[in-house]
């Protein structure tokens, strides 16, 4: 028997008799209606508008019945209350831990529900406890999905409508707010801790949770549907190289040369749509960095996880609630040049801050790393001449190219495929300029052609063409070896 039922029929026991049938069988009119008085017997009556009401089969006129309350949803409430007035300051405590403050929340919730006296089974009773501790102590029914490892986004649509990727596949998901308010709670919860604001003056934030996942939210009066919420989950445990060789997403080859490309110091620029998984690729390349060099990260949120100890993390502000003290990327990007930095690593360039860039990599800050979004390597290109072009310096198309041309050492392309998996499918060498036009050569791209199996996942994997780069003489120089296997293509002669 479900909470409610047993709730219910407990409430039942203690109503008068009779007072059960009630709720089975409205009440029904004892008498007929009266008669019209005798002064208004007779007279024309105005037509009045015709009236439907539901009748049973007999012809009696049904009444409405109250409608159903959730017990255990007003249970909860009562016990979230009751958990406010015990716990106190303690909620605001800095010297309490996370883990200590659940602790002792559940301790009390224990007592409050116990002082409740409604019969719950121990699986109703560990369900409560953990749904009011989510409502306190955490992000509500977002809780549990945040803990499943294997989901990588939720999407919030609105407080009854929640997404969630696994395996990069969209289902939707039974968790549900209790409502609009409660939604905004949570929003607002998030994004007051990294000093974010969301108000109608400004409705719609990027802000982070404390693992570094990405949190973007909009709210009426932008969203029309109702408050939206969307969180890009990153893995606790930062992915290794091994860990995309193992998904597939590039081959052991081709990190060899990525690995030799960040050490020569080249330029690299990670192109991807949204949710390819730039910033994981961008990750596994800041991993190959020296522990030895000073590395200065700029974000508009930090979600990168570099594991080097000599790193300064900048991130961007927006303005307050007078407009003012906003701090751009492409500030934090003008200031990092006087840090001394021996990388630069931007998360996504998207604006002007795209010709600072181009500027610093041209300007002795090799080995610099960033992302562009774009759907293969020579929209990298156009994409980036379009964002110079946003700077407002009126530069000549063809000046733009050849900073591009020179800046650039190495585009990397990588794409969500239709069975959901991520996988590089370009390494892409810029070498210059012929004419008016950037020149790219494909040192790897994915094979197509070996098709799908029965689930339809590709079979294929990024293959060589048998191109040899252009700065390969430059890593020997630099006495960086890579194996000549590396460039072997599958259907040259040398290949194994």
């Amino acid at each position: 028997m479900k909470l409610s039922d047993r709730i219910n029929a407990a409430q039942s026991r203690n109503q008068p008799a009779g007072a059960g049938t009630a709720l089975l069988e409205p009440p029904r009119p004892a008498q007929p209606p009266a008669p019209l008085p005798k002064e208004t017997a007779g007279r024309h009556l105005p037509e009045r508008a015709a009236v439907v009401v539901p009748t049973y089969d007999d012809g009696a006129p049904q009444v409405p019945t109250a409608p159903k309350v959730d017990v255990f949803a007003a249970m909860k409430d009562r016990a979230a209350t009751a958990l406010f007035e015990r716990m106190g300051t303690r909620f605001n405590d800095a010297a309490v831990t996370e883990q200590e403050l659940r602790t002792t929340a559940k301790e009390e919730l224990t007592r409050i529900i116990d002082a409740e006296q409604v019969p719950l089974s121990s699986e109703e009773r560990t369900r409560l406890v953990r749904d009011v501790a989510d409502d306190v102590l955490g992000y509500g029914p977002l809780q549990r999905l945040l803990d499943d490892p294997a989901v990588t986004e939720i999407m919030v649509n609105r407080m009854d409508q929640i997404y969630v990727e696994r395996k990069g596949k969209l289902t939707l998901s039974d968790s549900r707010f209790s409502s609009e308010e409660h939604l905004r709670k949570v929003i607002e919860r998030i994004v007051s801790k990294v000093g974010r604001r969301i108000d109608e003056s400004s409705p719609l934030v990027d802000a982070r949770l404390e693992d570094g996942s990405r949190v973007n939210a909009v709210i009426p009066p932008l969203a029309v549907g109702g408050s939206s919420l969307t969180i890009r989950k990153f893995s606790k445990t930062p992915l290794t190289v091994r860990n995309l060789i193992d998904f597939g997403t590039l081959t052991p080859e081709m990190a060899e040369l990525l690995n030799a490309c960040v050490k020569a110091k080249l330029n690299i620029i990670v192109s991807g749509g949204t949710g390819t998984g730039k910033t994981t690729l961008l990750n596994v390349l800041s991993s190959f960095l020296p522990h030895d060099e000073r590395i200065v990260t700029i974000e508009d949120a930090v979600e990168l996880q570099i594991q080097q100890e000599h790193v300064v993390r900048l991130e961007s502000r927006p303005p307050n609630t007078e407009g003012k003290g906003e701090v751009t990327i492409r500030e934090l990007l003008r200031n990092s040049l006087r840090m001394r930095p021996d990388r630069i690593v931007v998360g996504e360039v998207r604006g002007g801050e795209s010709l600072d860039m181009l500027q610093a990599m041209n300007t002795g800050h090799d080995g610099s790393l960033s992302t562009v979004h774009s759907n293969s390597p020579r929209d990298a290109v156009a994409r980036l001449e379009t964002l110079v072009l946003m700077a407002g310096m009126e530069l000549p198309l063809r000046a733009i190219r050849e900073q591009i041309a020179s800046a650039v050492n190495l585009i990397v392309q990588i794409s969500r495929l239709r069975d959901g998996s991520r996988r590089i499918t370009h390494v892409t060498e810029v070498q210059g300029m012929e004419g008016d036009i950037v020149t790219l050569q494909d040192a790897f791209v994915f094979d197509y052609s070996a098709g799908v199996d029965a689930q339809g996942r590709f079979l294929g994997k990024p293959v060589a063409t048998g191109i040899r780069p252009r700065f390969i003489d430059r890593f020997e120089d630099l006495g960086i070896h890579v194996s000549p296997e590396v460039f072997a293509s599958p259907l040259s002669p040398g290949a194994k």
